[in-house]
């Protein structure tokens, strides 16, 4: 999942090339106490499946599911005490984000190989705003849908 969002976004969203990586990463950075140099900067998080309605007949059962993913913006400017700054970045940042995402389906292998459906904006929710480093997080969610036949 990682490869596929983050070659669209460092397609698409100029301000982020060479500053994408996994939510590992991030998990690592927060673990050190530590935020990256140069911003802005993303980090791509798979958050999880949820299923859906199911179907069960003779020889195959189907489900239909939404996975979602996280996109983390992490802004800094320096002197920037209340994040006003940081804020005016996030917020074309933020747009530009959304449209590179939004009605965008990853490759069929990505999923189960039935995707129907293409990337829609779940939320968006500033996570932290401290010492001038704003943390913002996009979800987004995909409808697929699972078949298992014999």
């Amino acid at each position: 999942m990682f490869d596929a969002v983050a070659d669209r976004l460092a397609a698409s969203v100029t301000d982020l090339s060479g500053r994408i990586e996994p939510g590992a990463k991030l998990s690592e950075m927060i673990a050190r106490n530590q935020m990256p140099q140069n911003t802005p900067a993303a980090f791509v998080l798979p958050l999880g499946l949820r299923g859906g309605r199911s179907e069960a007949a003779t020889g195959i059962f189907r489900q239909t599911i939404s996975d979602t993913l996280g996109i983390v913006l992490v802004v800094r400017s320096a002197g920037d005490a209340t994040g006003a700054k940081a804020s005016d970045r996030l917020t074309p940042l933020r747009n530009d984000v959304i449209r590179c995402i939004c009605g965008w389906a990853p490759p069929s292998d990505w999923l189960s190989g039935e995707t129907i459906g293409v990337f829609t904006l779940s939320r968006g929710e500033l996570i932290s705003l401290s010492a001038g480093t704003l943390i913002y997080q996009l979800d987004f969610a995909i409808d697929d849908q699972l078949r298992i036949s014999p």
